[in-house]
């Protein structure tokens, strides 16, 4: 899940690495998208490295690498779902509207879920959502929550937010999930293993990170998407 700067930087590394065979500078990327300094294209970098689409090496001028790309820059005819910050781009017109870009499914809103101080674990379904079949991420079993609180306000993830979650029990290092604290209370968190450790970062610097042993935590589920109401 990128926000649309950090789907246009990406495509631009890539796009001048095809060409040149080494990424861009820093000074290009901040021309390209248009931005004042480069902070904060340090900014974009770090969060696509958190996010596993590039990798920073060391010892090595313009030291990018691609790791992988998302389903939107692969796939012809697809419109990423974005989460925060820019005002969408006008639609082009379009002879037809593909059927698949409509194509929607129901999902269970199992409550809610605390982005703060972790509430209690969730179990019951308060209602359905409809949800873009292109924002589910492959097979599998998916549910929807509100979003209570705002420790992941700079992931783009506000109070108030569906998101959109895939049932999973274990999770990558920088994955945002869906954490059972103590088999009671339930958080969504940015996911981090240290050892035998795991540590549940927030994105709001008001809030710590929290480190517990692993057997007091159980992954829950990925989160793949999110439904933002203005």
């Amino acid at each position: 899940m990128l926000t649309r700067k950090q789907l246009k930087l990406l495509d631009f590394i890539k796009t001048r690495m095809d060409v040149d065979g080494v990424p861009p500078s820093f000074d290009e990327m901040k021309d390209a998208l248009d931005l004042r300094s480069k902070s904060g294209i340090h900014r974009l970098i770090t969060a696509l490295e958190e996010r596993g689409f590039i990798r920073r090496l060391a010892h090595r001028a313009r030291a990018l690498e691609i790791i992988k790309l998302p389903d939107a820059m692969d796939k012809p005819g697809f419109t990423p779902r974005v989460i925060e910050g820019d005002k969408p781009a006008a639609p082009q017109p379009r002879a037809a509207l593909a059927v698949e870009t409509v194509h929607a499914l129901e999902l269970p809103v199992m409550g809610r879920i605390a982005a703060g101080v972790p509430i209690e674990a969730i179990s019951e379904v308060s209602h359905h959502v409809a949800v873009p079949g292109s924002m589910l991420a492959g097979r599998g079993n998916h549910y929807a929550l509100e979003v209570k609180g705002d420790s992941m306000i700079e992931a783009g993830i506000n109070d108030g937010d569906i998101v959109v979650i895939r049932e999973q029990n274990t999770a990558e290092n920088g994955d945002i999930v869906v954490a059972l604290v103590d088999d009671a209370e339930a958080t969504l968190k940015r996911f981090r293993r240290r050892g035998n450790m795991i540590a549940l970062e927030a994105a709001n610097p008001a809030y710590e990170t929290r480190v517990l042993p692993d057997h007091q935590v159980k992954v829950q589920g990925r989160l793949v998407g999110l439904i933002r109401s203005y």
